[in-house]
């Protein structure tokens, strides 16, 4: 007897076939109308902001609880209303996060990834995707710390990867822990004020205690002060706290600023702490020979979290945790499952069952979007797109110095590529700063053309929220920030 589900009414290639001919021509419309260099490019295609109750009212049928299955022209009825009413990141108008548009090699990657639907926990589903894991790692790796025993594994995003180096840290300095906790251990994390808010998730995660997390004064631009931090590790051991983990930041969230590596490094050594460094913004600077020297003293941490999916555009998402010794990993993770982890059947000295150094089993295989990013565009091709937005940014920023409307915070020449300012529009005199940041940003979403964030101030909250404005997009000319400017002086004067 034949059993055949009712669901195979034609053959698996022939379906995707049918699929794939209907929604290819919808990515590339969806990509030209984004794309300055091309005839059909529309700036106003970034999309508009719509509430939650109008988005349930065009995807949610009550009448229809997806009991039924639906027609294929019904589904790309639906897939065009997600094209048409998500935030379009091609357009060079993204200026909002910490990421800007995919690429087509990034598409490339994921279609890859997506038609091979395997789990790059164990060598052998994952045969090619865990060498490659490995080979790209290491050589990622190396551009920190430039020795032969480095190497990194792929977490699902920055803050995963910097909660795996606290725990990282806390097994090998401890290896205690792993069997027994925290025990009588209280454990101290310092960090800059200015840190990404996984640090303190990290110590509620581990039973360490948000409490536990001194956070370290910075300077004006953010920077954590050194002489700060030593007088709160000799303070914290005084009072019977064992320093575990400094977390250093290469790229801070609001205002880009890279921390002292050089000299954290040293009183890292002198405490026997370890010394972690959250690259997920800022670290792919590396790439850049004008730039790179923001991460002097890096080759002395002994973690680095670094995300790919950021600065260097490869798809969300796509993070790596990078050691100076990559057998760390398991020392660390590792535990005894025999039914997964058959171990090393070739001598090989590298770990292939990539799960085996890590806290998880399942996991995608984000390196590979890496890999072939850097395989197409080459070392020269990131460093290029790296250097393309610092120009970008450095050419905003010379612009709005110029214009007495715009005032810079934080650092007066931004480490990274996001700038934070206020605008005071002239015909302006009884609204705060909040009100005016908040009413040009979302008037600049209305038009479809601009989506930029704002932040509160971290330095003196009285002053207001403010315009933190990223520039990453490869698409992104000096012609378009031209414009950004002239539409946010336009919006200005429209308020009243």
């Amino acid at each position: 007897m034949t059993v055949k589900s009712n669901l195979q009414q034609q053959s698996t290639s022939e379906e995707l076939n049918s699929l794939l001919t209907e929604l290819k021509p919808r990515l590339l419309a969806y990509v030209e109308e984004s794309d300055p260099k091309s005839s059909k490019y529309n700036p106003q295609s970034l999309g508009t902001f719509h509430e939650p109750k109008f988005l349930k009212q065009q995807f949610i049928d009550p009448n229809n609880d997806l009991n039924d299955a639906c027609s294929q022209q019904e589904l790309f009825e639906t897939i065009d209303k997600v094209l048409k009413y998500s935030v379009n990141t091609w357009n060079p108008g993204f200026l909002d996060k910490l990421y800007a548009s995919n690429n087509p090699i990034g598409v490339v990657s994921d279609i890859l990834l997506s038609m091979l639907n395997t789990n790059s926990h164990v060598y052998t589903v994952s045969p090619v995707l865990s060498v490659l894991e490995n080979y790209i790692g290491k050589k990622y790796a190396q551009l920190f710390f430039h020795t032969e025993t480095c190497g990194g594994l792929t977490f699902s995003g920055g803050s995963w990867s910097n909660i795996t180096s606290l725990q990282l840290a806390r097994s090998l300095k401890f290896p205690d822990t792993k069997t027994k906790g925290n025990g009588d251990y209280k454990f101290a994390l310092y960090t800059s004020k200015h840190c990404h808010y996984s640090v303190e998730k990290a110590a509620i995660l581990l039973g360490i205690g948000s409490e536990n997390v001194f956070k370290v004064d910075v300077d004006e631009d953010g920077v954590m002060d050194v002489s700060k931090l030593e007088a709160v590790i000799e303070e914290t051991k005084s009072k019977g706290y064992t320093p575990l983990y400094i977390n250093a930041t290469a790229g801070t969230t609001v205002f880009g600023s890279y921390d002292p590596f050089m000299e954290i490094s040293k009183i890292a050594k002198k405490h026997n702490i370890h010394f972690h460094i959250d690259g997920s913004w800022g670290g792919n600077v590396i790439f850049s020979e004008k730039y790179k020297d923001r991460l002097n003293g890096s080759q002395y941490a002994d973690s680095i979290t670094v995300n790919p999916h950021k600065m260097l555009g490869i798809p969300n998402t796509c993070s790596f945790l990078l050691l100076p010794q990559v057998a760390n990993f398991q020392t660390a993770m590792s535990l005894k499952a025999p039914y997964l982890f058959h171990g090393r059947e070739s001598g090989d000295d590298e770990n292939y069952d990539l799960a085996d150094g890590t806290m998880g089993c399942g996991r995608r295989s984000d390196a590979f979007k890496f890999y072939l990013g850097w395989l197409y565009y080459g070392q020269k091709g990131f460093a290029e797109r790296v250097d393309h937005a610092y120009s970008i940014m450095e050419y905003f920023v010379q612009k709005i110095k110029h214009d007495g409307s715009f005032e810079i915070v934080g650092p007066q020449s931004p480490q990274c590529l996001q700038v934070c300012f206020y605008y005071h529009p002239s015909t302006v005199k009884d609204k705060d700063n909040t009100t005016i940041t908040r009413y040009i940003s979302r008037e600049l979403h209305k038009l479809g053309k601009y989506l930029v964030d704002f932040s509160p101030n971290p330095v003196d909250d009285t002053q207001g929220e403010f315009f933190r404005v990223v520039f990453n997009s490869p698409a992104l000319t000096t012609e378009i920030i031209d414009d950004l400017i002239a539409s946010i002086v336009k919006v200005g004067k429209e308020l009243e």
